[in-house]
């Protein structure tokens, strides 16, 4: 909670206002039960209508006057925990944008998503309570025991034995009920799962009739989150009786004890009713104590998860040695990566020199390390060992800014964001004229379905894309990553979706852009036949060389090959 806590830096005033409203409040609250006391002693019992009348008065008044005292506090309570929640989901957000693949990997993108928000408005809504209840609650029981205290000695001896009573019965079911709240948790992330698992895979459990299966899976989740909730409430449902008893027996004693005082003279009727509220007042404010108890366990749980990304260690560049250099424009070193301690190498040793504006093909089966091996050009992953060169400096030394203005990437799967054609594709290049959108979108083979669309590059993109095929995203995708103007262009299996015809002309277009050194990892040797380089990859290691040295020496290339062409195409 610290760590949320040094964003209220301007809105300290508030953090005091609040409370100190609320014990303002808690002082008048304290002294009505006097009042009334004065009122059936000095009023109702002799008669006086005009002294009733003058402390009925003074009840309203005082009434009036906490009311405005606790819709302040209110505000301000409310002010200082906004304004605090506001500039730390602002910073949260900043810390996403500044972590590197392998953080976002570890930590997962939901996990993110609920620290922003369900996590968020836990703090927001402890920060409010805590400014609220935390000191009035306890001033409010003191403050009632002193003043029984004050009204009778011997009568405020009750209190001396129910509040203790009171504090071991909120104590034990707050917690048992804290550990069972984690249960409930747990079983509704499960259900939440399996909610969104059968809501994004529809398509797949209704063609394969797995219907009644993913009901009776569902079923099975849901019964044992509806077992912990009713057991959590059952627990809970025993906090206001078992409370209430305790006070009522309290109450009873006070009564009995009180009657028998005022018989004796010591005490007067009035003080009796004094009592009798100031008992109900503790009975209040320690079942709001409790509740914040609560809120304020589950507000520091999700706290600690807020800090957990805010103390992650941003992305920043190395310092490499002056002798880490390549006389190649693209060079990889031994470079070895796991995504894991402990698992298997995604790259082995791997090694390969790229001359600036050569186009390189990259090739393997499933799993092979295609990918792999381009987000550790871009710098997305860092090598477990060996070194990587871009323009003879080893990619250690480029500050993140640097190697991303170097290289621009297509995606294998392309993200479009809703708003325009336009707004998407200009994501790297803000300041893209209408002339450069038009020949990126030309070169990429959007051109056609854009213009066809009802305002052409400025048509509306759905989240996700969903109004366009899945080429057609494609397309736009390898847009975007041209109109960044990159001296490195990388297309990761960008024409998967692409019909033949279109994608030959695709990389014809693409032979015509200069001063590029591009990438195309693809399942298709079709693709890359054209290539002046092929890399091809097999458990993580790596063989280069041209289309027909790999047909001649490469087993794994050439059984792609073959798999993709009948005889005279091989023999070619």
């Amino acid at each position: 909670m610290i760590k949320i806590l040094k964003y209220s830096k301007g809105s300290k005033p508030l953090y005091v206002l609040a409370p100190l409203f609320k014990m303002l409040e808690a002082v008048l609250e304290l002294t009505v039960p006097l009042i009334i006391a004065e009122i059936i002693d000095n009023g109702i019992i002799t008669g006086n209508k005009q002294y009733i009348i003058k402390l009925s008065i003074q009840l309203v008044i005082l009434g009036a006057v906490g009311l405005v005292f606790s819709i302040t506090a209110q505000y301000f309570a409310a002010r200082a925990a906004v304004t605090t929640v506001k500039k730390a989901k602002k910073s949260l957000f900043e810390k996403i944008q500044s972590l590197s693949f392998s953080q976002l990997d570890k930590t997962g993108g939901s996990a993110l998503i609920t620290r922003l928000t369900a996590d968020m408005d836990s703090v927001q809504n402890g920060i409010n309570l805590t400014l609220r209840l935390l000191l009035r609650s306890p001033f409010v029981v003191a403050g009632a025991c002193v003043m029984a205290y004050r009204v009778d000695g011997v009568s405020s001896l009750v209190f001396a034995g129910t509040v203790p009573v009171l504090c071991i019965i909120i104590i034990a079911i707050m917690s048992v009920t804290v550990s069972l709240f984690g249960k409930v948790r747990g079983a509704l992330d499960k259900v939440l799962i399996s909610v969104r698992e059968s809501v994004t895979g529809a398509r797949v459990i209704r063609a394969f009739c797995k219907e009644e299966e993913t009901e009776k899976e569902f079923n099975i989740l849901n019964d044992i989150l509806t077992h912990f909730q009713l057991v959590t409430g059952r627990v809970s449902a025993l906090l206001n009786p078992l409370t209430q008893a305790a006070v009522n027996i309290g109450i009873a004693v006070l009564i009995y004890t009180g009657a028998i005082r005022v018989n004796a003279g010591f005490i007067t009727a009035g003080a009796v009713v004094a009592l009798y509220n100031y008992m109900s007042q503790i009975l209040v404010e320690l079942v709001k104590f409790a509740n914040l108890i609560i809120s304020i366990t589950k507000s520091l749980a999700c706290a600690k998860r807020i800090s957990a990304v805010l103390d992650l260690t941003d992305e920043t560049s190395g310092n490499s040695p002056e002798d880490f250099f390549s006389d190649s424009y693209i060079e990889f070193r031994n470079v070895t990566f796991s995504y894991s301690k402990g698992a298997a190498p995604a790259l082995k040793n791997v090694s390969f020199r790229i001359d600036k504006g050569d186009k390189v093909g990259i090739i393997g089966s499933t799993g092979s390390g295609k990918t792999t091996l381009i987000n550790l050009l871009c710098g997305f992953y860092k090598p477990d060992s060996g070194e990587i060169y871009i323009g003879g400096k080893s990619i250690s030394g480029y500050s993140p800014e640097e190697l991303r203005s170097l290289t621009s990437v297509c995606e294998q799967k392309p993200c479009i964001f809703k708003g325009t054609v336009r707004s998407n594709i200009t994501l790297g290049n803000t300041d893209a004229t209408d002339k450069e959108i038009a020949d990126a979108l030309e070169i990429s083979q959007a051109a056609s379905f854009v213009n066809e669309k009802e305002g052409k590059t400025d048509a509306v993109c759905e989240q996700g894309g969903i109004n366009f095929s899945g080429g057609q995203r494609q397309r736009l995708a390898i847009a975007r990553a041209l109109l960044k103007k990159s001296e490195i262009l990388i297309l990761d299996d960008s024409f998967s979706a692409l019909d033949y015809q279109t994608e030959a002309k695709l990389r014809n277009a693409l032979s015509g852009v200069k001063g590029k050194t591009l990438f195309v990892i693809s399942q298709r040797t079709g693709s890359i036949t054209d290539c002046d380089k092929i890399i091809v990859l097999e458990d993580g290691e790596a063989d280069t060389g041209s289309h027909e040295s790999l047909l001649e020496s490469n087993e794994t290339y050439r059984e792609i090959h073959r798999t993709q062409f009948d005889e005279e195409a091989e023999a070619v």
